[in-house]
């Protein structure tokens, strides 16, 4: 393969990927507006996307299955079992706890590191059931939410991008000259 070729490959394998990191930091960028403007703008206690909601945990209740800073994803539904991991809210509080009984109306939740069980809760209180558990997202978020640190990336997304236009337009020349 000639030079050209070779050099040509390479820009386009590069823009290639440069479009789809652009694409995946475009979807963030839009859950994330929406994010806030269901929290924000709407005052919203949650964001419901598209049935399912995040948070992060913030407390060892469930230390053995879900740790300080992991995320946890929640199906919205009022549809759960006894031994699930559920998501009720208490206050103004979100809580995520396993629960433990259910016998009709009368719910009862208990964290797994926890000694007692929480008081009984109602059915409305039930946000939905834990479906997947993502470990240290929430520090990952913090570091990257940073503004120094979405900046950098930024910027390091508008250099490659100069890199590959200066690429192509070296070769587009090239290609004229010969």
């Amino acid at each position: 393969m000639s030079k050209h070729k070779e050099k040509k490959t390479i820009s386009m394998i590069i823009g290639q990927i440069l479009n789809v990191l652009l694409l995946i930091v475009f979807v963030l960028i839009m859950i994330g507006v929406y994010y806030i403007v269901q929290i924000k703008v709407f005052q919203n206690d949650y964001a419901n996307l598209f049935g399912y909601t995040f948070f992060e945990v913030a407390t060892g209740s469930m230390s053995g299955t879900i740790e300080v800073g992991d995320v946890v994803i929640v199906k919205i539904t009022k549809d759960v079992n006894q031994g699930e991991v559920i998501v009720y809210k208490e206050g103004d509080n979100f809580i995520t706890h396993r629960l433990v009984e259910k016998d009709g109306s009368h719910l009862v939740a208990k964290g797994d590191a926890n000694n007692s069980e929480d008081k009984p809760i109602t059915e409305d209180q039930i946000l939905g059931r834990v479906i997947y558990i993502i470990p240290k997202l929430g520090i990952w978020r913090k570091i990257f939410l940073s503004p120094e640190i979405i900046g950098l990336i930024l910027l390091l997304l508008f250099l490659l991008g100069v890199v590959v236009q200066f690429f192509s337009k070296n070769d587009k020349a090239n290609n004229e000259n010969n």
